[in-house]
């Protein structure tokens, strides 16, 4: 059987929407900061008209799951949800720090790459990951905190995220870096992949259990039913949670 992932990122300045079926990804990627709402269901349209698709012939719905904007990571849950509970589909959760190492992995040949996405307030969301093919491995944990604080094994990384653009003296003390990449951004392309990993199929998880991850202590996650709820009075997620949109998408003609 022919695997079909939908997946999508909207959780920092890039919004990306990807299909991706045994292996080929089709993707609609742009950076459009605070525009993620009105571009992401059309990029998910044209992806799946591009790939010949109905939602109701997906597999599964990857998404990432953050860390990364508050509000952008809560786009990416409840646009995830409507269409996956309208379809009765299940949801793959991926980390967009690790979707970012996957990504600058390929492109710059590293096998060692060192996460970091500026989280404002003076702080990084930070990561380091060994990246094999197309199997990325956290080594240690995610965390938000201070570029002073962020630990990395021994040995040389490569640098990528939004994170090393602001504070790339600070974190290079932390973290033995031979160079770095600042203008890099998690693709949902890069969370199709890591989702159709066999190993991850314990990651597929019921709609209603999709939960952002925002790594701060302070923002407490809410139950997955409030993201679909909040979002009845909240413009495109509105439209989402009534299953509106969910249902021109799955009416699409091919």
């Amino acid at each position: 059987m022919v695997m079909k992932l939908l997946a999508l990122d909207t959780a920092t300045d890039a919004c990306s929407a990807a299909v991706w079926v045994e292996g080929a990804v089709l993707e609609r990627c742009e950076r459009a900061p605070r525009r993620h709402a009105a571009l992401i269901l059309p990029m998910i349209e044209t992806v799946l008209a591009e790939a010949g698709l109905e939602v109701t012939q997906l597999d599964a719905i990857a998404f990432g799951r953050g860390p990364g904007a508050f509000t952008g990571v809560r786009i990416a849950v409840g646009i995830v949800q409507g269409i996956a509970f309208a379809a009765d589909l299940p949801v793959v959760p991926v980390s967009t720090l690790a979707a970012l190492a996957l990504g600058a992995a390929r492109e710059t040949g590293h096998a060692r790459i060192a996460v970091a996405l500026d989280a404002r307030m003076g702080e990084v969301y930070w990561g380091t990951y060994a990246v094999a093919g197309e199997t990325v491995r956290l080594l240690g944990d995610e965390r938000v905190c201070a570029p002073t604080s962020v630990t990395a094994p021994p040995g040389e990384w490569f640098g990528v995220g939004s994170g090393w653009l602001a504070y790339s003296a600070a974190l290079s003390r932390r973290a033995a870096v031979g160079g770095w990449l600042g203008e890099r951004y998690p693709r949902a392309g890069d969370v199709a992949r890591l989702a159709a990993d066999p190993a991850r199929r314990g990651d597929w998880i019921p709609a209603e259990q999709a939960l952002p991850v925002y790594l701060r202590n302070e923002i407490v996650s809410k139950p997955a039913a409030t993201f679909l709820e909040s979002g009845r009075s909240n413009g495109i997620a509105g439209d989402i949670a009534e299953g509106v949109i969910c249902d021109n998408l799955m009416r699409r003609k091919r």
